[in-house]
């Protein structure tokens, strides 16, 4: 924090998003005001960091917050000043927010006169390590694996020769050569009634023994099947497939999940501690 108040603002947002994860503000429309002044039962008007109330069964609820961005503890005399503050405003529940944490005489008065007493600050290396002293996790790194599909490299479907001189014009005799887009050859295998592409058949096969990657061969044979391309059906008897699997690549993935706490707030007297996270999750930890 650079000044007095960029710290109240942080602090404001984080009671806001604490106020949101429990649904306090969309119930009871509160809004945590900056820099309130409220009068007094002498008429005096005291100003305070931040101030938020709401509405209850009948009984308004006031809360306010002093902010102090101190680089040392905070001392008694701090608290002191802030039970003058409120001592002729008897329905507010004071809280004392700083960075540094209290001295044991501040804690003591605070105590007494039932100020509770916060830290609220920025994430740092002890968050990551639970109040029983379980490590949390604070980074993950994930090797992404991304596999390359199968490429068709050779086709040899067996045709049956003497369905193709009864049933069509085609000299055998030539032979028979097709050039075409795996999505363009069909396999209409009859007998188990199923229809696929090439490119169909390509996106099913996957690496074979202990390789991940090279050159693999598949076959097939088949009671009844027919070869379409081009306008033409022909009686398949078998086929052998030549297919290559390229090598994966490797994608390191880093994941700071400390980049995405937002804040901290420590309750000194309850010894508890609760993590603010951007997507509005609240994490809380007693030490009792």
């Amino acid at each position: 924090m650079k000044d007095g108040k960029a710290y109240e603002e942080f602090v404001g947002q984080i009671h806001e998003a604490l106020l949101n994860a429990e649904g306090i503000t969309a119930q009871k429309n509160i809004q945590i005001e900056r820099n309130k002044k409220l009068v007094d039962n002498c008429g005096v008007a005291r100003e305070f960091d931040l101030y938020w109330e709401y509405e209850l069964a009948g009984v308004i609820y006031k809360t306010v917050i002093e902010c102090k961005d101190y680089q040392s503890t905070v001392s008694v005399e701090k608290i002191d000043a802030l039970i003058g503050k409120i001592r002729d405003l008897p329905d507010l529940r004071a809280l004392f927010a700083t960075k540094r944490g209290y001295q044991s005489g501040a804690i003591k008065k605070a105590k007494q006169n039932r100020i509770d007493l916060l830290v609220v600050r920025e994430q740092n290396d002890s968050d990551w390590t639970s109040l029983d002293g379980t490590p949390l996790i604070k980074t993950v790194c994930i090797n992404m694996h991304v596999c390359s599909a199968a490429r068709t490299k050779e086709f040899a479907p067996a045709i049956d020769g003497e369905w193709v001189r009864k049933n069509t014009s085609i000299d055998v005799s030539q032979g028979l050569n097709m050039n075409g887009r795996t999505d363009e050859i069909i396999i209409d295998d009859v007998a188990r009634d199923k229809k696929y592409s090439l490119y169909e058949l390509e996106s099913r096969l996957g690496p074979k023994g202990d390789s991940e990657h090279g050159e693999f061969e598949e076959q097939a044979e088949f009671e009844e099947a027919y070869l379409l391309y081009n306008g033409l059906r022909l009686k398949m008897k078998s086929f052998r497939l030549v297919y290559e699997i390229g090598q994966p690549h490797v994608q390191p993935i880093k994941i700071d999940l400390s980049k995405e706490l937002v804040g901290v707030i420590e309750y000194l007297q309850r010894g508890a501690k609760t993590s603010i996270f951007k997507n509005g999750v609240i994490k809380t930890e007693s030490g009792e």
